[in-house]
């Protein structure tokens, strides 16, 4: 009974808001009124207290197996697609706007992640042949708003690594290393995460598994210590699959966030981890240089505020990507493709959001969804088929859907417009 009243709720809200267009000018929002129709054929898409609800249509025109998603500073939407599962040559960026209408693509092999900084330099991971064979890098492209990319330079392993740049190939071992992840700072710094079998602590040549720094030039200016390259903790760096910061689009002067700090998932499946999503915090020591720290309040399990939290052990089985909301809420979202779910959770670790002020909810509200629906189906509007990318714009979360062939867009049901 909840449900079809705030589903009725919600069209006389509507209908009350065409009013109000039709007296003082129209202000219908597009998508807005995509909900409403959609909820008309099915009210359960109308979350019953608060919840995120579908932005229609999806992304899906020409949308062959997106691995990856990013909102740039640009305001264009960046999709990471394979296109031939078999042959990483025909991997491409497409670049779309807002409506979801390709405007460009960008072919590039091996092409797996993508970020873009706030000159609107674009970064994406990818594959490169050298003498020495097939190595992973990072490009980095200007004028991909317009159609017209350039290449600026490429970060090619191991050369990009200072601990490498006198030490010989290691053969078949540099092959299989690869570059995971890419997240950008407030003054265009990037992390670049990479995974590989090399993994010594006590060699002077850094760990394989581990976060890169570089500066806005690609001058490779540091590497995250004291990550456990082998073991889980909660500062490991075992298979990294993603990277995020606090700083993202849109543009602007003034709110954007510059601390250092990120947050890592952990995908491998060859070790067994306890916690698969870590904060690392970031800070500068005058005489030790810049340092990385785990995280230990968010072991603070505050049962009257949450009932699920970040840390929970074991609480993912192979989350794929992760991004943090530039605004100040700075809520974490976490796609896993072993459950097939979208996860949110706030910057103290509480897994929901905060609850609308007459909810009469005490607790976060959980707001995380996906998995198959009761008839087995996997390609709903609340269900994933191997999620493996997320990204957050302008309260809008994007979904790169891998197996459904779509990017999925939400929003939470008390911030529609």
């Amino acid at each position: 009974m909840k449900k079809i009243l705030n589903y009725t709720t919600i069209i006389l809200c509507a209908l009350l808001f065409a009013s109000c267009g039709a007296l003082f000018g129209s202000k219908e929002d597009e998508q807005v009124t995509q909900i409403f129709e959609q909820g008309a054929i099915d009210p359960n898409l109308i979350q019953p207290v608060v919840g995120y609800v579908p932005i229609f249509p999806f992304f899906s025109n020409n949308i062959e197996k997106p691995v990856d998603v990013f909102v740039g500073y640009d305001e264009f939407v960046y999709v990471v697609v394979l296109n031939n599962e078999t042959d990483p040559a025909d991997n491409e960026v497409l670049i779309l706007d807002q409506k979801g209408t390709i405007s460009s693509r960008i072919r590039i092999n091996g092409a797996t992640d993508v970020t873009q900084d706030r000159r609107l330099h674009t970064y994406v991971t990818g594959r490169v042949e050298t003498p020495f064979g097939n190595r992973a890098c990072v490009y980095r492209l200007t004028n991909t708003a317009v159609g017209v990319p350039i290449f600026v330079d490429t970060l090619i392993h191991p050369l990009c690594d200072d601990s490498r740049g006198t030490t010989a190939s290691r053969g078949a071992n540099d092959e299989v290393v690869q570059f995971t992840g890419l997240a950008t700072l407030y003054d265009n710094t990037l992390y670049v995460s990479r995974t590989g079998p090399i993994n010594d602590v006590s060699s002077f040549i850094r760990p394989d598994n581990g976060v890169l720094v570089y500066d806005a030039e690609g001058k490779n200016i540091g590497f995250a210590q004291g990550l456990n390259p082998t073991s889980s903790s909660i500062k490991s760096s075992v298979g990294i699959s993603s990277i995020a910061t606090l700083a993202g689009p849109p543009q602007r002067v003034q709110g954007i966030s510059t601390s250092k700090n990120f947050t890592i998932t952990l995908a491998n499946q060859q070790a067994t981890l306890e916690y698969r999503t870590l904060v690392i915090s970031v800070f500068d020591d005058p005489e030790l240089g810049t340092q990385y720290s785990e995280s230990p309040q968010l072991l603070n399990f505050d049962n009257s505020k949450a009932d699920r939290f970040l840390y929970d052990a074991s609480r993912f089985k192979i989350p794929e990507d992760c991004y943090i909301s530039p605004d100040n809420l700075q809520y974490t979202f976490i796609v896993d493709s072993g459950t097939d779910s979208l996860y949110v959770f706030t910057n103290q670790g509480y897994e929901g959001v905060n609850p609308p002020a007459n909810s009469g909810l005490r607790k976060q509200a959980i707001v995380s969804f996906g998995g198959a629906s009761t008839d087995g189906t996997t390609s709903g509007p609340f269900n994933f088929n191997n999620p493996s990318g997320v990204c957050y714009f302008r309260r809008m979360i994007y979904v790169a859907d891998k197996n459904n062939n779509r990017i999925c867009r939400y929003r939470l049901s008390n911030d529609l417009e």
